[in-house]
């Protein structure tokens, strides 16, 4: 079920007047919400709902026995064996003909003989990276005692499930959100205003400007690169990035706005990323929820920055190959997030120059660098983006060349222009006029709403293209 669609518009509806009907009554809002996340997400395939289930289960079981453990020891064990299991089934469904080939062809090539084998990847079920991290983070902070409440079973599976977040994120903390379900929902405390134009901006951002580049563009451009001037290569290359920008933070707004009309707060997952001047910046603005959980339950467990200059850089190039991996089973995200590893690592290396840094602190500087910063991103988001190494090397090929630009219509240029020029609004901006929206009765401001989400639906593109990150 995609966001905008009339089921899901429909959908949204109908489990917004319930879930406040039941608002008074704690535990049937809970198992309501959880019994609406499922219809959610069994609109793809119910075939994959007793796995969710699963895997939320198994979680809150576990996290229960962490907490029981008086131990260290065996904290350590119920942790790590949650973890595993976690991990195990994402291997399993994301990795394993990925893994399989690789280990076919390295075979080969150290001349060896391998066997015919005949192996069908199993279906990739819908947003499982998101719900297995959800898990995990259940475990880490459980663990860590950053969640004080005791777990229950029926909590474990609405964070782990609530439809919102389930499919694309952002990726909640447990200890951030789990709290919000111990206390009952407060419709007076509902941030109305704030979630109404979060959802017509996520909108905005998919359907006129992500749509738009996708089906004028990047999508045409990519399908058939050797084909394309390399004039339309780079503007394509440019309506990527800001494709998949407004595409993700769509979809985040959206989902942010929504949780917000149910009573619940989520954390931000973009901050501007294409104003960054820095790789370190840069991954404070973009899929912050990811970054972060990265940051917390891989590069700091590795070490972080406490054992010296040499095994800093290596953490950060391992998280960075390990976070391109967790996007897809492909070599293309390895290479993705080995260059963005390579990014933080020469920005860490550049840093350490101290008679660098008067000009580095220079206005001049700090736009040449967003500059530089933004096209080694793009550079990034070839490899993203192309379903091989061969077509990427085709897309840089084809960069090199001459010929027409065919593909600059006014609609498109717009749509780019807007997605970068979007970026650097004064944040002030919206605060102001989510003040001014505020001070209009309720019945005005409805129809404006209306208003804004019909003009939206006629503008853009005819279909409803899925979101980039569903696939992840």
């Amino acid at each position: 079920m995609l966001f905008p669609t009339v089921e899901f518009a429909l959908f949204f509806l109908l489990t917004l007047c319930v879930a406040w009907l039941l608002a008074s009554w704690p535990a049937r809002h809970k198992a309501f919400l959880l019994l609406a996340s499922y219809v959610f997400y069994g609109f793809w395939n119910w075939a994959y709902v007793p796995l969710l289930f699963g895997i939320s289960l198994f979680a809150g079981l576990l996290a229960q026995r962490i907490q029981r453990s008086a131990s260290l020891r065996a904290r350590r064990l119920w942790l790590a064996l949650g973890v595993m299991g976690c991990l195990a089934t994402l291997v399993y469904y994301k990795y394993t003909g990925f893994l399989l080939q690789n280990f076919l062809e390295a075979w080969r090539y150290m001349g060896r003989q391998t066997p015919e084998v005949s192996f069908n990847n199993p279906v990739l079920p819908l947003g499982i990276s998101f719900f297995v991290f959800h898990a995990i983070s259940l475990l880490a902070d459980v663990y860590k005692k950053r969640l004080q409440q005791p777990v229950k079973i029926h909590d474990a599976l609405l964070y782990v499930a609530f439809f919102p977040q389930l499919i694309a994120g952002p990726i909640l903390r447990a200890s951030n959100f789990m709290p919000q379900l111990a206390v009952p929902r407060n419709p007076r405390a509902i941030f109305v205003n704030r979630g109404l134009m979060l959802i017509v901006t996520g909108l905005v951002k998919k359907v006129l400007i992500s749509n738009q580049l996708a089906v004028a563009l990047v999508d045409p451009t990519f399908a058939a690169p050797s084909l394309a001037s390399g004039p339309d290569m780079l503007l394509a290359t440019y309506g990527y990035a800001v494709q998949i920008y407004c595409d993700f933070s769509g979809y985040t707004d959206i989902a942010i706005g929504c949780a917000l009309l149910l009573g619940y707060k989520f954390p931000a997952n973009f901050d501007r990323p294409y104003i960054a001047t820095d790789p370190q910046d840069f991954w404070r603005r973009w899929h912050i929820s990811l970054s972060s959980w990265l940051r917390d339950y891989l590069y700091i467990p590795l070490g972080g920055s406490r054992r010296g200059g040499l095994r800093t850089l290596l953490n950060l190039m391992v998280t960075m190959l390990l976070g391109g991996l967790w996007h897809g089973a492909a070599w293309t995200f390895v290479i993705w997030g080995g260059l963005h590893g390579f990014y933080l690592i020469v920005h860490r290396l550049w840093a350490a120059l101290p008679w660098l840094a008067r000009w580095r602190s220079t206005t001049a500087w700090r736009w040449v660098s967003r500059l530089l910063l933004f096209h080694a991103v793009c550079v990034a988001w070839i490899f993203f983006r192309s379903p091989s190494l061969d077509m990427a090397l085709t897309v840089f090929q084809r960069l090199g060349a001459g010929g027409p630009l065919t593909l600059a219509s006014t609609t498109t240029v717009l749509a780019l222009a807007a997605g970068l020029v979007g970026q650097y609004m004064p944040l002030r901006w919206g605060r102001a006029l989510e003040r001014e929206f505020s001070r209009w009765v309720f019945p005005l401001r409805g129809a404006l709403f209306a208003c804004a989400i019909f003009v939206i639906e006629a503008l853009g593109p005819s279909g409803v293209a899925p979101f980039i990150y569903f696939q992840f």
